[in-house]
């Protein structure tokens, strides 16, 4: 196994992380346009549910999470490797 220490301080990670949106992104606002031209009704990012889904259709009570590859995973043996044991397990978990 090899530990990759963090070359950051931890102020200045948290100062980095920070930075990161997490509503209105690139793939929000494009699937947003989709969903506008055609028509759908939606509302976005509904704290009053669990996960605080992207996208709700409360008429048909359907709620879409718009998730980067990231979090899920996406080629993950790859480039586990890399990561802490904290990040491994969470990304771990969540695929």
């Amino acid at each position: 196994m090899i530990l990759v220490v963090d070359i950051m301080s931890p102020e200045k990670r948290r100062r980095v992380m920070s930075r990161i949106k997490g509503k209105n992104t690139t793939p929000e606002r494009y699937i947003r346009s989709l969903l506008r031209a055609a028509g759908l009704s939606f509302k976005q990012h509904d704290n009053t549910l669990p996960g605080y889904p992207d996208f709700v259709f409360p008429r048909a009570k359907v709620a879409v999470f718009v998730d980067g590859d990231f979090w899920h995973g996406w080629r993950f043996p790859i480039w586990q490797h890399r990561l802490s044991s904290f990040w491994r397990n969470k990304i771990a978990d969540n695929r």
